[in-house]
């Protein structure tokens, strides 16, 4: 019931601990910026390497801006 192929509770429990030692970064985060907060949270997890992040930023910004 707690774990399926995709979603294990671990990786919640990992994300979620993960996403608070970030915010304490910034002592909080104001109630209107937290779903981007979250978002941004979500990317770092998705993400975890500086180069593959560094990389994905590149693409999306050689997509959109030309």
């Amino acid at each position: 019931l707690f774990a399926d192929k995709q979603n294990h509770i671990n990786g919640i429990e990992n994300f979620w601990s993960q996403a608070k030692r970030h915010v304490r970064k910034f002592n909080g985060v104001h109630k209107s910026h937290f779903p981007l907060f979250l978002k941004e949270c979500e990317w770092r997890f998705n993400n975890p390497k500086p180069k593959s992040q560094l990389k994905l930023l590149k693409q999306l910004v050689k997509q959109y801006i030309g």
